[in-house]
């Protein structure tokens, strides 16, 4: 039997539980699961492309621990059909939070599917307690000082907040 392997991609500034959550049910599925970060510039992201990539492979080490499942973090700047082929991907993996990701994300899936037939798109539904969290809610409220820390992971939010008080190096 071959090899499943899945894409999950996005730009995970920052990473949140929503993220880690679908990232887990995903690789229970996979073979081998890979996370896609991507470059993102336009969204001024907090972090830079480095740091995301670092940040997504520290936390998600326990769930490869857990599944038994191989994880890798990479970071991409192509189309998203064109890295899933670099990397032998042949499922992309999306979460959907509510209806209003529905339509944006089908017609992404249509649109990939014209690209390249042979990868296909699978939708993972956030669990309810992770509905609502988006990277953008979570660097607003940080930066408004409100308490994010049901969001994210430890690590992320340390880092988060020190990126956000305008603390810049790598630990604080």
């Amino acid at each position: 039997m071959p090899e499943r392997v899945g894409l999950y991609p996005g730009t995970f500034d920052p990473i949140h539980n929503g993220h880690l959550d679908v990232i887990h049910r995903a690789a229970r599925l996979m073979d081998r699961l890979v996370v896609g970060v991507a470059m993102s510039a336009g969204k001024g992201p907090l972090f830079s492309l480095e740091e995301r990539v670092d940040l997504v492979r520290e936390e998600v080490r326990p769930i490869a621990e857990r599944t038994g499942t191989t994880i890798e973090v990479e970071p991409f700047e192509t189309l998203l059909v064109s890295f899933a082929r670099q990397v032998g991907a042949a499922v992309i993996v999306r979460g959907l939070r509510a209806v209003s990701d529905f339509d944006y994300e089908l017609q992404m899936a249509g649109m990939n599917h014209r690209l390249d037939a042979e990868v296909e798109t699978v939708f993972l539904m956030a669990s309810e307690r992770n509905q609502f969290i988006n990277s953008r809610f979570v660097k607003e409220i940080a930066r408004l000082g409100g308490e994010v820390s049901s969001f994210v992971p430890a690590l992320t939010l340390e880092r988060t907040l020190a990126r956000v008080r305008g603390h810049t190096g790598e630990h604080v």
